[in-house]
């Protein structure tokens, strides 16, 4: 039984996996990583290995139990991959995007894949019927595209992401919502179309905290997967378990 956890910068997801079978996740404050720690391990006392994935540098004493009580491997450009990793700087490339890919991977091995993760940032990332990753591109998300308007101007409020939007805003604020929900779907939708047209048979997996509320605005036919990220940490400890 393994235990993959993604810490990110204010939140932690934790996720206990049976083979490659999701069996229970929960999403956190980092303040409490510890004691949703000690609840895992008495819940699933089978946790034998831990993948670790941080977006920087954790308290010593989270790092030292994860050590005491398990088999630990913290992920890292130095650990063997499981696809072929044709990225110019590879030691650039991002935690979530290695697991994302790794993902695709494992779940589409000899398909065209696009990835799209829609948090902080979007990410999109190619990985090919060859299993090999050739690249992508990063623009702002749905929550920093709202932030920038309001930080870089005088008089632009911060607004939430709304259900019901309106193609032609009648007021500023329906106005910044749809700059913002109907220029990224237009992003998104475009960029798809761009892919498909030099990589036919491209499967198209849309992930990430804004997954669910851009999904149903896209043309185009896509796969949302809330726990993309987390089947490709569990697929990377799976494979190095094995090596």
């Amino acid at each position: 039984m393994n235990l993959v956890i993604d810490i990110g910068n204010t939140l932690v997801k934790m996720a206990v996996f049976q083979d490659a079978t999701l069996i229970k996740k929960k999403i956190s404050l980092r303040q409490d990583f510890l004691k949703n720690l000690e609840e895992f391990d008495k819940i699933y006392s089978k946790i034998e290995d831990v993948m670790l994935s941080s977006v920087g540098k954790l308290p010593e004493k989270w790092v030292k139990k994860l050590k005491e009580d398990y088999n630990l491997l913290t992920l890292s450009q130095d650990l063997p991959q499981v696809f072929n990793n044709k990225y110019s700087t590879p030691k650039t490339l991002g935690n979530d995007r290695v697991a994302l890919v790794s993902a695709a991977s494992k779940y589409h091995f000899k398909e065209n894949v696009l990835v799209i993760d829609a948090g902080t940032c979007v990410t999109y990332d190619l990985k090919t019927a060859d299993n090999e990753y050739v690249g992508g591109a990063i623009s702002p998300g749905l929550q920093m595209r709202y932030k920038a308007m309001h930080t870089f101007t005088e008089n632009l409020p911060l607004l939430e992401p709304e259900a019901e939007v309106n193609l032609i805003g009648n007021t500023t604020k329906s106005s910044m919502h749809s700059g913002v929900i109907f220029g990224l779907v237009a992003e998104l939708d475009g960029v798809i179309d761009a892919y498909r047209a030099q990589y036919k048979d491209l499967t198209i997996i849309l992930t990430g905290g804004d997954a669910q509320f851009l999904c149903k605005r896209l043309k185009n036919s896509i796969f949302a997967n809330s726990n993309f990220l987390l089947e490709g940490l569990n697929h990377i400890l799976e494979f190095n378990k094995s090596q």
